[in-house]
């Protein structure tokens, strides 16, 4: 079955609800579509999110002295 016999199978489909239900289907077919969009974060939102972190975070780690 290719897409134009989709979409006639789904015209007569259509066609034979009670009234009721295409007002609902119309209200679904013509709501918007898409994502939201998320929030905008504001400055500092993640502030004191890191409780502690090591004295030694920055020091080279040893596994990568063959690279240095």
């Amino acid at each position: 079955m290719n897409i134009a016999e989709h979409k006639l199978n789904l015209i007569r489909q259509i066609d034979q609800l009670p009234e009721e239900s295409l007002l609902e289907l119309e209200k679904v077919i013509s709501q918007p579509r898409g994502h939201k969009k998320a929030a905008k974060r504001k400055f500092g939102c993640m502030k004191d999110l890191v409780g502690s972190m090591a004295d030694d975070f920055d020091a080279p780690l040893a596994y990568f002295n063959v690279y240095m």
